[in-house]
């Protein structure tokens, strides 16, 4: 019998990719627009397979999912999947780790560039016709800066050696890489206490653990620098959106760049989308056609590899027996 694979998220315009590749095992493929859905969860019971982008796939949703044997995450961000349940069961978790590494180091830099030539109010000023400059934000010459990078994985690294040839000075905060290697990289491994010092802008690209949930408090804002700029295209949680908001009110930083939220989409009233020293991004940093062809094949082929009976290519969880071929 062929296995049965659940897409659970809004299709990327249709799902031919991954049809196209699932079809190598010859898998019945059902489409749901999310996890939470009656119909997706009776579907996900018998279910083989299961394919997701952001949607939560939780310790109990995974209780009742009697044949699966592997998660995809078409993504990298894993904090909406509980791995740990997933093993338990014999169930892989899968991620997609380096789709859009050049995609979010790029944006983190380009929102950086926007923020420190104070892009956002000239633009403004000309479309309502105003030629003037007064009007723009103290600006200060880039080279010589300092970058703070809070994550220093594929993403983390690859956003300061862009900042690096912009003329920046790097540090780097990362507790689970060995110093000699981001001094290897250019980067100079600092505690996170001083990375907030010293940094004119901090960029994140850590990922979302409970350790690190709002990492960025009112406590870490305050240690910044009143002309520094805070820049998240990682996780909207690792902030704490009403203590930033605080910050940049009360001008204890400069202001802030932001991909992602804790909730998105962020209300239209979002006190956060209105304020003139923040510039928002709808979570696109991510965005490439190429991107967007890569996370989808590189999902959809770790599905297939499992469900062959293979070890799957990006593990993200540990399986000491994983289930049995159907």
């Amino acid at each position: 019998m062929p296995p049965t694979v659940v897409i659970a998220y809004p299709p990327f315009g249709d799902l031919h990719i991954e049809r196209e590749i699932l079809q190598r095992i010859h898998a019945h493929v059902l489409e749901f627009p999310t996890t939470t859905s009656p119909e997706a969860q009776a579907a996900l019971r018998t279910a083989d397979a299961l394919m997701v982008t952001i949607q939560p796939v939780p310790a109990d949703l995974i209780a009742t999912m009697e044949r699966c044997r592997i998660v995809s995450r078409v993504g990298t961000g894993l904090d909406a999947i509980a791995l740990d349940a997933a093993a338990a069961r014999g169930i892989w978790v899968t991620y997609v780790a380096d789709y859009s590494i050049d995609e979010v180091s790029t944006h983190a830099i380009t929102l950086l560039l926007a923020q420190a030539r104070s892009l956002a109010p000239q633009l403004e000023a000309t479309r309502a016709g105003r030629w003037d400059n007064r009007g723009m934000r103290t600006v200060y010459r880039l080279q010589g800066q300092v970058l703070g990078v809070i994550g220093c994985g594929r993403i983390g690294q690859a956003t300061a050696s862009k900042g690096r040839g912009l003329g920046l000075r790097v540090l780097g905060y990362d507790p689970y890489i060995e110093p000699q290697h981001l001094l290897d990289l250019g980067i100079e491994p600092v505690d996170l206490d001083t990375l907030l010092r010293n940094a004119d802008y901090v960029s994140l690209h850590a990922p979302l653990t409970e350790a690190n949930r709002r990492l960025i408090n009112a406590e870490a804002l305050a240690k910044m620098k009143p002309t520094a700029y805070l820049i998240n295209t990682a996780r909207g949680p690792l902030i704490d959106e009403d203590a930033l908001l605080h910050a940049v009110r009360r001008g204890q930083i400069a202001g802030a760049a932001l991909d992602v939220f804790t909730t998105e989409p962020p209300p239209p009233d979002h006190p956060l989308l209105h304020e003139p020293n923040i510039l928002v991004t709808p979570h696109s940093a991510w965005y490439s056609e190429q991107a967007k062809i890569d996370v989808r094949v590189r999902g959809a082929e770790e599905v297939v590899r499992v469900l062959n009976g293979e070890p799957p290519r990006s593990p993200a969880n540990r399986v000491a027996v994983p289930r049995p071929v159907a």
